[in-house]
């Protein structure tokens, strides 16, 4: 199984930066892509930025320009930093990871998701 702890939320004024970090640990082979989500009271989760593990990103409309994912493949992390930071993105963010986890017994590699408690991120002035 895999663990994912988030970190980096809390209360910013508008314009604002702040940075969440994830990291996974556990029983994994390989991670394929990374990602963050948020979750605003009374709204549905909704994707927030992705990056495979080459590298390439992909982001929402509403943050582009303003967030930037990265991660570091050899300690299994995952940042998002947020700049500009707008009421709208209060939400709780939640890591992401799509990934693979070898069954010795079974001699084969399985493919699961795992998603972390969530941070909570609050954009007030």
């Amino acid at each position: 199984q895999v663990r994912l702890v988030e970190s980096g939320g809390g209360l910013v004024q508008p314009g604002g930066s702040l940075r969440l970090s994830c990291a996974a640990s556990g029983s994994i082979f390989t991670i394929y892509s990374m990602a963050w989500y948020r979750q605003a009271p009374g709204k549905q989760r909704e994707l927030v930025a992705t990056i495979t593990s080459g590298g390439s990103t992909n982001y929402a409309d509403s943050v582009k320009g303003r967030f930037v994912i990265s991660r570091n493949n050899g300690k299994n992390t995952v940042d998002l930093q947020m700049n500009s930071l707008k009421p709208e993105d209060t939400a709780d963010y939640l890591c992401n990871v799509d990934y693979a986890y070898y069954i010795d017994s079974e001699r084969r590699l399985v493919r699961d998701y795992a998603w972390g408690q969530g941070t909570q991120v609050t954009v007030s002035s």
